[in-house]
């Protein structure tokens, strides 16, 4: 005898599948599932109150043209079953349910750390509302409100080319609260529009939407609408409309407000408009669109390809493939599909893995600074675990488990051969080259800066002369500095004035020591203002050649504080590198070894160098600016309080001496290699999390 079925289950003509056989699809109500169902599966459930097996399969096989045997009678029993499709009228029918009731209850801890990166809670059921405004939307499905959108989108597109300048600048001007005010209530807007898009179209095409509410992805809100009862349409059209219905609602009210830009006055209106016609649909095609996770994009190739399931399948698909490349199993494919088909299955699963890696990777980092470390800690090893390792244990499972299959063939040999190689890629220590930002420059040589803001005074020294030793190069004055000099001096006379009356003045006598130590700050900062207007006369460090010259050293030209101003290479002095590593590479170089300058421009080519000397302090300010990246350079950099350059990552100093002598008259910009001690990349990664887990030990 048969189970008798549940009453409750319908089925619907469904469309024809890849190779052009009918399908059918069996809809579950209480759980809004659906079930694609084929011929023979079709003809089976059709004749299921016949009650007994046999009678089924000869009234299948006399009835149709198909040759139905017990497996494929065993294969939808068990579908059945397994989806809890049939009715529980026994005792044992009800343990069953119990059991596995029993089963998906969790406790509510164990709830939380499930469901705390996604869930759902239903806000409103749109059935009445949708039967009652479908009517009034009508017009939305009709080919000439989609052709008026195009031109409402080359009229708004026409409109801001004329006033792009402003455009551009829109969203600067409204970073207020009534800026972001409007972005905030259009952004709801057009998700709201995009949700109803879809409830429309679905009930256009007679699905019914049970439910209408807000899913928290990572604790950050998104609406969605439940239209899983597209699976019922049999046309692959009407399921892609539906699909594509959010975004091209929001597309459509993007055209809108870029025409409602150019007329909307300045508020937070206008606001609203310029992230409506820029962002909003921008940020919707980029998350929607993909098909690597379950959102439209996702639906509508699923829809494209008449493949239910899509993910599953590819899934499949690929770990069939990888388990035959690997171990030449000569397992049957899960399904059969032309090669074209199948490899675009097998690659598209390769990719959302990867694309998958990577956002659980970022989940899991953004999950870790969300919360305080110790549970940051916690969730982020949960979610590496659950979502990354467990998926690759459980398919190691399955590969121990099936050991006894595993025979040495050309897969398994071709396997090991790949292992080989990644094993001593990775753990073999291998030698290498750093290179590394680098100036060469002479010895002798040195860059002068103005030391406070200033105007030139008097002739000023050019590109191209000789100098001495200590000759005025040129004369800054500062009448800010002389100002506060003169102060002081002011200040330090009038003190030493009361020092002296002291002994004279009761007044001055019950200060004591007090207007000593006072006289002597005084003192202090005359010296100190004294030495800073001394360093505004700019003389040669030494005796040589002014190689470069500021193009402003004229008489009365102003000049901000740390502009270069003159850079002097000394006579016949010869030739060194200075070189910048980062952390890791500083603990990885060779002490003492040589290196090879490569300059930028390809005239002077290579300048090899010895006596490689490393810093063990990292570089503070970076006086190389042409390897700033300020100025182009390959360091990151960001302005100090004094206008100097600071490293943004730690930075250490290589100096290397005895170059090969090469003309040049000012620093070269370039790269230098250097001899790097061998390492392995597991070595390296060890050291990394070492170094991450000191960082971030503090709980």
């Amino acid at each position: 005898m048969l189970p008798p079925l549940r009453q409750d289950l319908t089925l619907h003509p469904g469309p024809a599948d890849t190779s052009g056989a009918p399908t059918w699809t069996l809809h579950d109500p209480a759980a809004n599932k659906f079930y694609q169902l084929s011929w023979p599966a079709f003809e089976i459930l059709s004749r299921w109150p016949l009650g007994d097996a046999h009678a089924l399969l000869d009234a299948v096989n006399r009835e149709t043209t198909l040759s139905v045997g017990e497996d494929e009678l065993e294969a939808v029993v068990q579908l059945l079953h397994r989806h809890n499709l049939l009715l529980a009228w026994r005792a044992e029918d009800s343990a069953r349910l119990g059991r596995i009731a029993g089963a998906h209850r969790v406790g509510k801890a164990m709830w939380l750390l499930k469901h705390y990166l996604f869930f759902r809670v239903p806000l409103v059921r749109p059935m009445p509302m949708l039967q009652r405004c479908a009517p009034w939307v009508e017009w939305a499905f009709k080919p000439r409100f989609w052709w008026g959108v195009g031109l409402v989108a080359l009229l708004g597109l026409y409109l801001v080319s004329r006033r792009w300048d402003e455009f551009t600048h829109t969203f600067a001007s409204y970073a207020g609260l009534q800026g972001l005010l409007g972005i905030g209530l259009t952004l709801s807007l057009a998700k709201v529009l995009h949700e109803l898009g879809h409830a429309f179209t679905a009930y256009r095409y007679g699905c019914r939407v049970p439910t209408m509410g807000v899913a928290f992805l990572v604790m950050w809100p998104v609406l969605y609408t439940d239209t899983n009862e597209a699976w019922k349409l049999m046309r692959r059209e009407d399921r892609l409309k539906i699909g594509a219905a959010g975004m091209l609602s929001e597309l459509a009210l993007a055209a809108f407000a870029t025409v409602a830009w150019s007329f909307l006055p300045d508020g937070p209106l206008r606001a609203g408009a310029f992230m409506l016609a820029t962002s909003t649909w921008l940020l919707t095609l980029a998350i929607n669109a993909s098909p690597f996770m379950r959102f439209d994009g996702y639906f509508l190739l699923a829809d494209w390809l008449n493949m239910p399931n899509l993910h599953d399948r590819a899934f499949a698909m690929a770990r069939w493939w990888l388990r035959e490349r690997l171990f030449g199993f000569a397992d049957p494919a899960p399904e059969s599909f032309s090669a074209s088909r199948r490899r675009f299955l097998i690659v598209f699963a390769i990719l959302t893995w990867l694309y998958r890696l990577g956002l659980f990777f970022g989940i899991a980092l953004t999950v870790y600074h969300l919360f305080f470390k110790t549970l940051g800690l916690a969730l982020l090893a949960i979610e590496l675990g659950v979502f990354i390792v467990m998926p690759v244990v459980r398919e190691v499972l399955v590969w121990r488990h099936r050991r006894g299959d595993i025979h040495w063939n050309a897969q398994t040999r071709r396997a090991v051969v790949l292992l080989g190689v990644l094993l001593a890629v990775v753990v073999i220590p291998w030698g290498g080259t750093i290179r590394a930002p680098a100036v060469l420059s002479a010895s002798q040589s040195q860059s002068l800066y103005a030391a406070q803001p200033g105007y030139v005074s008097g002739g000023a020294v050019q590109a191209g002369q000789m100098v001495a030793a200590g000759q005025l190069l040129a004369q800054l004055v500062s009448p800010e500095l002389d100002f506060r000099l003169a102060a002081a001096q002011a200040q330090a006379q009038q003190l030493r004035w009361q020092m002296e009356q002291q002994p004279f003045a009761t007044k001055l006598r019950e200060e004591g020591d007090v207007l000593r130590r006072r006289w002597a700050a005084a003192q202090a900062e005359v010296t100190g203002l004294a030495e800073e207007r001394k360093r505004m006369e700019v003389r040669a460090p030494f005796a040589g050649r002014v190689v470069d010259a500021n193009l402003f050293l004229a008489d009365g030209a102003w000049l901000a504080r740390g502009e270069p101003l003159y850079h002097i290479v000394g006579q016949g002095s010869e030739l060194k590198a200075e070189a910048f590593i980062g952390e890791q590479d500083h603990a990885a170089l060779t002490a003492g070894s040589s290196g090879v300058f490569v300059a930028n421009l390809a005239e002077f080519g290579s300048v090899r160098c010895a006596a490689a000397q490393t810093d063990q302090v990292n570089v503070a300010g970076l006086e190389q600016r042409t390897l700033a990246s300020l100025y182009g350079g390959p360091i990151a950099v960001t302005r100090s309080q004094h206008n100097g350059l600071a490293p943004t990552t730690a930075i250490f100093r290589v100096r290397l001496s005895h170059c090969d002598s090469l003309p040049l008259s000012r620093e070269l910009p370039g790269t230098v290699l250097l001899a790097r001690q061998r390492h392995s990349l597991a070595g390296d990664a060890w050291t990394a999390l070492l170094g991450l887990m000191q960082r971030e030990r503090g709980l």
